[in-house]
């Protein structure tokens, strides 16, 4: 039991020394200063071009697109147009059968023969009952009797005449024929198909009439479509050319609102130039239209108006710091593509190293296309050099920031 004593002291001391020497590198760590140039990274402010866009997806379509439908029911007899056929104006499509529209047309020139007939006698009838009232041999009554009948047979052969106008009418629309010239890109029917025309016409073809001119429907969010107007340019790619940039128009901006979900979307159409007719319809288009472009103007990263020192770190004029600490990433002009007020501009705060200090300095920005932004006033100028990621924050003990907090077992 004696033995047992100086062994456990033994333990306890070398048990204390390793905490304490463990504390004390921690401590060594924590107050390790590193220089400031090592410490924060910078970039220089350049003086360049900058564009601001608002992007979007949209459907490229032709700009006249013609449903050809049917005025009449029937089953279809022949084709005469497939997809992608080129079609004039005036050219046969296809042809319903036509059989009970033909006998319909007989019945009807029938009852107009019937009613000539009739009219005839009833024009012999009148004239007759007109002699014969002359001479007294017949009454008022029966010439007004045989006048009217007259009449009823002149309304009975106008009406025959009328219904078969309407049935040859009927008749000639069992051959579907093309009212634009263009090109043939849907056909929703074959031979032996039976199609009905009740309240609503079906539709049979979709005629593009000039795929060389094409338009982008696209829907853009409220809060960019108060910077967009007819005449800016557009760049769009879509998946069929990945490598291959394209450009359009803004043709309209359509003042109908869609709402989905509270949110408010509003249609912008492009016009787009087609020569080549490599695009086609029902592409899916991603949209850039250019809002704001600045030539020959400062810029700042946009890291540099995000940037925010840590609390204690070395700065000039700390209040107003922590006064445009408030802003959202990108400083003022971060808010998202078409957000920015390039001809007011809005407040951000940079950092300049001075003298192993941050110095914040106030500038007023404009335009952006979220990786550089302009400068519009403040007292940078190109060449300076701005913060843009303090080391010690990104990378913690790696970038020469404390390291992680020393955890030990006890037994």
């Amino acid at each position: 039991m004696g033995l047992g004593k100086p062994l456990w002291n033994k333990w306890t001391l070398a048990l204390l020394l390793v905490i304490a020497g463990a504390g004390g590198y921690f401590l060594w760590q924590m107050n390790r200063q590193i220089p400031a140039s090592e410490r924060y990274k910078t970039q220089a402010v350049e003086r360049g071009s900058v564009s601001q866009t608002v992007s979007a997806n949209g459907t490229l379509n032709p700009v006249v697109l013609v449903n050809v439908g049917t005025q009449v029911s029937g089953t279809v007899q022949k084709l005469y147009a497939n997809f992608n056929d080129h079609v004039r104006k005036g050219q046969v499509l296809t042809e319903l059968d036509a059989s009970l529209f033909r006998a319909q047309v007989k019945q009807s020139e029938a009852n107009v023969s019937n009613a000539e007939a009739s009219l005839e006698l009833a024009i012999a009838n009148e004239a007759r009952n007109r002699s014969l009232y002359a001479q007294e041999y017949i009454s008022r009554q029966d010439l007004d009797q045989s006048t009217q009948t007259l009449k009823s047979a002149r309304a009975q052969i106008e009406l025959a005449r009328a219904q078969l106008q309407k049935d040859r009418t009927n008749l000639s629309y069992t051959v579907i024929r093309s009212p634009v010239s263009g090109v043939v890109v849907d056909r929703s029917i074959d031979v032996g198909q039976t199609v009905a025309a009740s309240f609503q016409t079906p539709t049979l073809f979709k005629i593009a009439q000039d795929l060389r001119v094409m338009q982008i429907d696209s829907s853009f969010a409220e809060a960019d479509v108060g910077h967009i107007k007819a005449g800016q340019a557009v760049h769009f790619t879509v998946d069929a050319f990945p490598d291959r940039a394209f450009s359009g128009e803004v043709a309209e901006v359509r003042l109908n609102p869609t709402i989905q979900q509270n949110v408010v979307t509003y249609d912008v159409v492009v016009s787009v130039d087609n020569p080549e007719q490599i695009l086609m319809p029902g592409m899916t288009a991603y949209v850039n239209i250019v809002v704001a472009k600045g030539e020959n103007v400062v810029l700042v990263p946009n890291a540099a108006l995000r940037f925010r020192p840590q609390e204690g770190a070395a700065t000039e004029k700390t209040a107003e710091t922590r006064s445009g600490a408030s802003r959202g990433p990108g400083g003022a002009a971060g808010k998202g593509k078409g957000a920015g007020k390039a001809k007011e501009g809005q407040a951000g705060t940079v950092y300049l190293l001075v003298d192993n200090q941050l110095k914040p300095v106030k500038v007023r920005t404009g335009i952006t296309d979220n990786r550089v932004t302009e400068v519009l006033s403040g007292a940078i100028k190109p060449g300076d050099r701005v913060v843009v990621e303090d080391t010690r924050q990104s990378g913690g003990a790696a970038a020469g920031g404390p390291p992680s907090t020393l955890r030990m077992r006890m037994f």
